[in-house]
């Protein structure tokens, strides 16, 4: 199979290759591995079996990240199916341009590799291998506090669109990217603790966007700029 990318862990090689139905096992594998090693479970929304078989065939692209046989990282973009919950209603997305819309589904890496930035490269691989002619849009969940996966949404120019309810009782950042144009320049800046989700609402109801995130006293601020 095609490598999408070789680098090294330290002293240790890895490759990265697009993930087939074949893979289905090692994928599962490894999910479960990283959510047992979690101290808060609940900032991971594992995958069924059906929704990875969903991406695998076809509706979507997931890569993986080798180190010999073991399957040690891996990260996904979904074709969501268009339904009352889609994003593209979050984010202000024309409802006929609701195929054009990818997500950026679960990204895994295994305990025994954190600390590589891996997560940070799988997202520049998979960002890198977007069909330009077929998708315009990036969207995706992230909950309050999942300071990695924020981070990692933020370094790829992600910006929050809104802070809602989602998934019947989960309190979710929506963030979104035009993979065609850049962001406006910003003229106004406003900053919030990441606690005070009635403040954050009200500036996204305003019109701005959350742009960055920083760490004060012992708490996270996220960023809202128009």
């Amino acid at each position: 199979m095609e490598k999408l990318y070789t680098g090294m862990l330290g002293e240790t090689p890895f490759y990265v290759i697009q993930l087939a139905s074949q893979h289905l096992q090692q994928i599962e594998r490894l999910q479960m591995e990283v959510y047992q090693a979690l101290e808060d479970q609940t900032i991971l929304q594992p995958l069924t079996t059906e929704e990875f078989d969903y991406i695998l065939n076809g509706n979507g692209m997931m890569i993986g990240a080798y180190v010999g046989g073991e399957l040690i990282a891996f990260r996904a973009l979904l074709n969501p199916p268009i339904d009352d919950e889609h994003l593209g209603y979050d984010c202000g997305i024309a409802e006929h341009d609701f195929h054009r819309v990818l997500y950026q589904e679960i990204s895994n890496v295994s305990p025994k590799y954190r600390g590589y930035g891996l997560q940070q490269t799988l997202a520049a691989v998979v960002m890198s291998h977007i069909d330009l002619e077929k998708y315009d849009y990036i969207c995706s969940t992230v909950k309050p506090y999942n300071i990695p996966s924020l981070k990692d949404k933020f370094s790829q120019g992600l910006v929050i669109k809104g802070l809602k309810i989602k998934y019947v009782d989960k309190l979710r950042y929506i963030f979104y990217k035009d993979l065609r144009q850049k962001l406006p320049v910003f003229t106004d800046k406003q900053t919030v603790s990441m606690e005070d989700t009635a403040a954050q609402q009200q500036l996204l109801k305003q019109g701005y966007l959350g742009t960055a995130m920083f760490k004060e006293n012992n708490d996270w601020f996220v960023v809202y700029e128009k």
